[in-house]
């Protein structure tokens, strides 16, 4: 049996430097607290823990008065910072570039809205972390869309600024700024930005190759990854038996049965130490 590993899968660049700079603080200082998983993988987020990393939320910020406070490559809102402040926390910035980047065009978008009477759209998943300091840019004064049956509750009486989390599927936002502008009342603005990060959107050409160049594909990724289950729809459109698993023990033999080869491929939260250990764990029980 054939095993590959994508050499296009595994972190991105945002995710790579915050592990980095959670590293190097984790020398520096022995003890760091991420705000939230630091990475959508439990496994990844284990081995830093096991470095000294905690993982905390916005309600225990109270106790950390004078301790080293990371925020991740998904970035924040700007009352984190302000809260952190206050509490006399330190803390170090690893907001993802891209995504801070996205930061400021979605002030300048509201700045631009407001002065029209608009409203700002963002393509997104309620709840994940890069959308919420996203719209808490702005006092979350932006409509979060996650489908085409969302785009029923805008106003197409007002101008429109459409944009999106940089870890969408730009098949998705483009789909969706088409049925926007069909929608839109004659002489209204609108105005659509493609924010996706194009590292990580370039990945779903390459994936589908790669699915379809195998005849078992394995997709590693974290159960909480918004570009882990994107990027596996990708694979599966190519690749129909193509299985999610979180680490190696999750590998069902039975789906590589009268296999000739197999692919392994993740997310931007994969590491590729994780898609390693399921190209070993395959071996290792071929080989018994």
């Amino acid at each position: 049996m054939r095993v590959t590993i994508d050499d296009n899968s595994g972190f991105c660049f945002g995710v790579v430097r915050a592990i980095e700079v959670a590293e190097e603080l984790l020398c520096r200082v022995g003890e760091v607290y991420s705000l939230g998983d630091i990475v959508h993988n439990r496994i990844e987020v284990q081995r830093l823990e096991n470095l000294g990393l905690h993982t905390v939320t916005q309600q225990d910020m109270a106790g950390l008065g004078g301790k080293t406070l990371l925020i991740r490559a998904h970035g924040e809102p700007p009352r984190t910072y302000k809260y952190a402040e206050e509490l006399g926390i330190d803390v170090v910035d690893a907001t993802c570039p891209v995504v801070a980047r996205l930061q400021r065009v979605v002030r300048e978008a509201y700045q631009k809205m407001t002065e029209v009477g608009g409203r700002v759209v963002l393509l997104g998943k309620r709840g994940h972390a890069e959308v919420i300091g996203l719209t808490g840019q702005v006092m979350d004064d932006v409509i979060v869309v996650e489908c085409e049956e969302d785009l029923q509750a805008l106003d197409y009486a007002r101008p429109i600024y459409f944009l999106s989390q940089t870890t969408q599927s730009i098949e998705l936002f483009h789909h969706l700024a088409d049925v926007i502008r069909r929608r839109m009342a004659e002489g209204v603005e609108v105005i659509v930005n493609d924010t996706i990060c194009r590292r990580v959107a370039g990945r779903e050409a390459l994936l589908s190759e790669f699915s379809q160049s195998v005849d078992v594909v394995l997709f590693v990724c974290g159960r909480k990854s918004s570009n882990g289950k994107v990027l596996s729809e990708v694979c599966r459109k190519s690749n129909p038996r193509c299985y999610n698993i979180e680490e190696a023990q999750d590998v069902d033999m039975s789906w590589l049965e009268g296999v000739e080869s197999v692919g392994i491929c993740g997310a931007t939260s994969t590491p590729r130490w994780l898609m390693e250990d399921v190209a070993k764990r395959i071996e290792i029980m071929c080989n018994r």
